[in-house]
């Protein structure tokens, strides 16, 4: 479908039996490559993802934010830890979230979901600046919205910059696509006696120093009682499978 003809495409109703009706979702670069730590863009793996997201937001009708990490091009801790300076890795960080965004943008338009990229870092000629009441707007209209360069600054992760976005835009929850089906107490492909939790308090997964999502993030959506879903992304359906409540995953919330 050419990109102009979204314009008049009207937003799908909100589908009955569905717990979230807008959320946040975050991804690592990852997801966009053909192999578990691979490298680049894999047209057929993003094809793949676009699918479930144009599946989900054409029969759902929800509204869906989008993070997509960039660890899959240039990871800012990595290139600190070579020795280069941390703002300027971050900064390189941060620029291949972009890259990703517009690799997504391109595939959900080609199944006819329309999409907004807004970049924390200003660059007009090839995305929308962030602006809250705008991607609010977009949602509304039944855009899919998806937000790069993290959150603008150096030294803040993309599950940060996933949190204050979610957090902005008055998401349900903050949804965390991973390689596992939910959270350990340790690695489950290292260790196969490691513990699931179905679901925990923050306090809990704060003190446990668990590492599918850093502590910042965590910390900010406790204080602003927002509940994560953690889930594997890798297992078809399992987005809708979130968004419907049901069991999938490990929910994280404040303790009951």
């Amino acid at each position: 479908m050419n990109p102009t003809d979204l314009r008049t495409i009207a937003p799908p109703p909100p589908a009955p039996g569905v717990k979230y009706r807008r959320i946040l979702l975050k991804m690592s670069g990852e997801a966009l490559c053909s192999q578990e730590g691979g490298f680049g863009l894999d047209p057929e793996a993003i094809g793949l993802l676009a699918d479930e997201l144009a599946h989900v937001w054409r029969t759902l009708g929800v509204q869906l934010a989008l993070v997509v990490g960039g660890g899959n091009i240039f990871r800012g801790l990595r290139g600190s830890a070579s020795g280069m300076d941390r703002s300027t890795a971050d900064s390189m960080g941060m620029l291949a979230t972009v890259m990703n965004a517009l690799a997504l943008q391109d595939a959900l338009e080609k199944r006819g979901v329309p999409t907004r990229v807004q970049t924390a870092i200003e660059m007009p000629k090839v995305a929308e600046p962030y602006i809250r009441r705008r991607a609010v707007r977009h949602l509304e209209k039944g855009r899919v919205v998806i937000f790069a360069a993290g959150t603008g600054n150096p030294y803040f992760s993309t599950d940060t910059a996933a949190a204050l976005r979610a957090m902005e835009i008055h998401a349900d929850a903050l949804c965390k696509a991973t390689k596992v089906d939910g959270v350990y107490d340790s690695d489950p492909k290292k260790n196969p006696d490691a513990k699931f939790f179905p679901r925990m308090s923050f306090d809990e997964f704060i003190t446990q120093k668990i590492g599918v999502m850093d502590t910042t993030a965590v910390t900010l959506c406790r204080d602003n009682k927002l509940p994560i879903r953690v889930f594997k992304l890798a297992e078809h359906g399992n987005i809708e499978r979130v968004l419907r409540g049901e069991n999938v995953g490990t929910v994280i919330e404040l303790a009951g």
